[in-house]
């Protein structure tokens, strides 16, 4: 039986909304990206963007919600036999063929690594029956995800004039497939041999930039080189997405540069002390967020004033971190101890 669930891991930035840094100076607009984005991972605050809710075709960039569709719903152990639909779909190939013994697993590496556009007809088919019923599928996982101004008609990316996204709804959607480990351990891979197919990888930034791990290249005339792609350094994850970029690796590696230069994630640690007055206390969970390299940070608490004795758990007081004179955080503080 098939598992439908989305995973609880994504930040509500990601799923209802990205949060924005544009106090930051923002990259150089580069006229070969008709459309970018670049988002940290775990906040989904987005460090550079332009033009990025543009509806434009995105071709095989389409396949990262078809993959995590799957991974999520099936099984990747089940060996499937491939249908007649699935063998000698236009485009891109893994070659499939008929009455083929294959499992999801090896088609979901093909679909990846190679973008097999069979293999993407071949794991809708077995999920939802028809290319129509993965694409109601599609929309409504992409809806749930927070991808608003998308629509999708095949799970390929082939051409088709109502099927578009924005940079960033397919930002958000490859922020929330990256969270996930075994969709992020597929687009990671370089390489991979299964039981029944073996497969190199065809996204070259695995290769040209360091820390890189992800995800997906796309191509068509209509939608022109698309990339996602995904970099993790001093434990902060970037993701990025160029559409319609001729230049597509280097204006990735451009923008990947300009938001490792000029942002650090800031842990606000739920087990650091902080004395609201003579009481000492903690925040109830730890806390993320992206900060500039470059600011210095101001943290203030402001106790609350009581007349009676404050017990362990009671609220405290209040921690305020500011970045230039501007609020960035604010979170209640409980006392540790009975006074």
């Amino acid at each position: 039986m098939r598992k439908f669930y989305l995973s609880i891991f994504l930040s509500a930035a990601i799923v209802f909304g990205a949060v924005s840094i544009l106090n930051s100076k923002p990259l150089n607009a580069h006229a070969g990206a008709q459309s970018e984005i670049a988002m940290e991972l775990t906040t989904g605050t987005v460090l550079n963007e332009a033009n990025a809710d543009a509806k434009l075709p995105m071709a095989s960039t389409t396949k990262i919600l078809t993959a995590i569709i799957i991974v999520e719903d099936c099984n990747l152990d089940e060996v499937i036999t491939v249908p007649d639909e699935a063998v000698g779909v236009e485009g891109s190939s893994i070659y499939l063929k008929k009455g083929e013994q294959i499992s999801i697993k090896d088609l979901l590496y093909g679909l990846m690594l190679r973008s097999g556009n069979d293999s993407a007809a071949a794991l809708a088919l077995h999920h939802s029956g028809s290319i129509e019923k993965f694409a109601e599928a599609m929309n409504e996982r992409a809806k749930k995800i927070g991808a608003e101004n998308s629509n999708f008609k095949n799970p390929s990316g082939l051409p088709d004039s109502e099927h578009y996204t924005t940079a960033r709804d397919l930002c958000k959607i490859a922020c929330y497939a990256m969270n996930n480990p075994t969709f992020k351990q597929i687009v990671s891979s370089k390489s991979y041999s299964g039981e029944f197919r073996s497969y190199a990888n065809k996204n070259k930034m695995l290769r040209m930039y360091k820390g890189a791990n992800g995800v997906k290249t796309g191509y068509t005339l209509k939608a022109g080189r698309c990339l996602v792609s995904s970099a993790e350094r001093n434990g902060m994850d970037v993701v990025c997405v160029v559409l319609n970029c001729p230049d597509m690796y280097e204006r990735s590696c451009n923008i990947f540069d300009y938001c490792f230069n000029n942002f650090k994630l800031l842990k606000i640690d739920e087990n650091k002390v902080f004395m609201c007055g003579k009481v000492p206390c903690k925040l109830s969970q730890s806390e993320i967020k992206v900060v500039k390299c470059s600011d210095s940070l101001d943290y203030r608490v402001i106790s609350i004033k009581s007349d009676k004795k404050i017990k362990a758990g009671d609220l405290a007081g209040e921690l305020e971190i500011y970045s230039r004179n501007s609020l960035i955080f604010s979170g209640k503080l409980y006392s540790i101890i009975n006074e």
